[in-house]
């Protein structure tokens, strides 16, 4: 019997001091992360590149082909194993001038408001128009009210994000359908426009804009949709429980156009192990046109070509082949991520984990993952190594619209996820620019993502 135990109680002591080892070798790697981050970062000056010297880029534009020009020289000049571009057709959309409305409580006396264009809206006849106005909080209000109630008229929807809700893109969930098939459903009753309440949590002057459908709706059956801001909306709203009588006027100049070609940026660092095992993290490349896309989605660009750079700045070599992917087209049509997935498909490529970051760059809190239960319980035992960094939020669930189309079976999809107080503050809005986004917290955005990934490389899937 004694003969048994000892060898038992001698591998049992040998593997916890092979953890133990492993484990004060995986801190010091991660602490080498952060500070070749926070030290010697570059993140924030892609950042501020790309925001103030490109700009917004919108699919179809001249920024979003500068955007893509400048992705594909940064790379190489990383010095990595391969970069190419990966065409994809994708939408144009533009927004013409800008937009204008107001409020006419009688003849001749008006009230100003800001308002934008949802994104693939149609443009209001030339001069605009002018109507009744009538109020809903949700499309399902919208049907009781039936054509009876809305024809003629424009339709207001003010349903505000539920501000109690801690998890922000849960609010921005429970009311987004009124901006995305707004205009679609209110079509169906005789309305001849939509004016949606900004996604925002704060009063402000900022409208918002956002990708809006049409459905199966025929072209001449299609009404104009904007973004009001919330400080428009509650005004807008007061005035009408007053006066119902009253009448709104909005003036776009919006067009679609035919699709263009535009591209995927992509880099990769080939695995030294399993280079047929791949590995991506990315954004997306596009954003609206009003700001810079500072927070939605540069932040997420530029952390994860950071993830790359500093993988060589510290020396890490991957067993797994690493792929940066820049999408095209996730705010108005996710054309990139679905071309990268069909491609990957088509050529028998084994993807085995995506990371996607497109929820701003401010203060990392942690990670949700789309996986089974192996793979989570394995981040889990890996969450004292990011004590240290305040990085404590682990979660089953969701990942990334991009990275989205990649999932099969055995794939562990994850998203950062930074503090979300203020993200609406800036979402799709004119605001969103650099100045809005804080050096440190998006350095450590990076850091982080750059520690989860060099885990998942060492230890691989389960």
């Amino acid at each position: 019997m004694v003969r048994i135990i000892i060898p038992v109680i001698f591998a049992i002591l040998s593997f916890n001091g092979f953890a133990q080892n492993e484990a004060k070798e995986d801190a010091a790697t991660l602490k080498k992360i952060y500070d070749t981050s926070l030290l010697n970062g570059k993140s924030y000056a892609w950042l501020d590149y790309l925001s103030n010297q490109i700009g917004g880029r919108l699919s179809g534009s001249v920024n979003a082909q500068l955007a893509v020009e400048w992705g594909e020289k940064e790379l190489k000049k990383l010095g990595l194993d391969k970069v190419w571009l990966q065409p994809v057709m994708v939408p144009k959309w533009t927004r013409g001038v800008t937009e204008f409305a107001y409020i006419e409580t009688e003849p001749g006396v008006t009230t100003n408001v800001p308002i934008c264009a949802l994104g693939g809206s149609v443009p209001t006849p030339i001069g605009g128009i002018k109507a009744p106005i009538i109020e809903v909080k949700g499309l399902e209000e919208l049907k009781k009210l039936g054509t009876a109630k809305i024809e003629g008229k424009i339709v207001f929807f003010n349903r505000p994000m539920q501000a109690d809700l801690i998890e922000t893109f849960r609010a921005y969930g429970g009311c987004v359908d009124q901006r995305y098939s707004g205009a679609a459903e209110a079509a169906k009753f005789g309305a001849v426009g939509v004016i949606v309440r900004s996604m925002n949590l704060r009063l402000d002057d900022f409208p918002h804009t956002g990708a809006m459908s049409y459905g199966k709706l025929e072209d001449n059956d299609k009404i104009p949709a904007a973004a009001i801001s919330t400080n428009g909306a509650d005004l807008l709203s007061s005035m009408l429980t007053l006066n119902p009588k009253i009448k709104f006027h909005i003036n776009m100049n919006c067009r679609t156009w035919k699709d263009v070609q535009s591209y995927n940026v992509i880099g990769e660092i080939t695995g030294s192990e399993f280079p047929k095992e791949y590995m991506v993290v990315g954004g997306h490349l596009d954003s609206w046109d009003l700001g810079d896309g500072s927070h939605d989605d540069g932040a997420g660009i530029v952390q994860s070509m950071e993830v790359l750079r500093l993988f060589k700045e510290i020396g890490y070599k991957p067993k797994r082949s690493i792929r940066v992917v820049m999408f095209m087209n996730e705010e108005n049509g996710l054309r990139g991520g679905k071309k990268y997935a069909k491609v990957a498909k088509n050529k028998g490529e084994n993807h085995v984990f995506a990371l996607e970051s497109d929820s701003g760059g401010f203060t990392p809190r942690g990670f949700s993952f789309d996986c089974d239960d192996a793979n989570f319980a394995q981040v889990l035992s890996w969450k004292p190594l990011f004590e240290p960094y305040l990085i404590h939020s682990f979660t089953q669930g969701g990942s990334g619209a991009d990275i989205g189309p990649l999932k099969k079976e055995g794939i562990v999809l994850a998203g950062l996820r930074p503090d979300s107080q203020r993200y609406f503050d800036y979402h799709h809005a004119k605001n969103d620019t650099f100045d809005a986004v804080n050096k440190r917290e998006l350095e450590l955005g990076a850091a982080t993502m750059t520690s989860l990934i060099y885990l998942f490389d060492k230890y691989g899937m389960k």
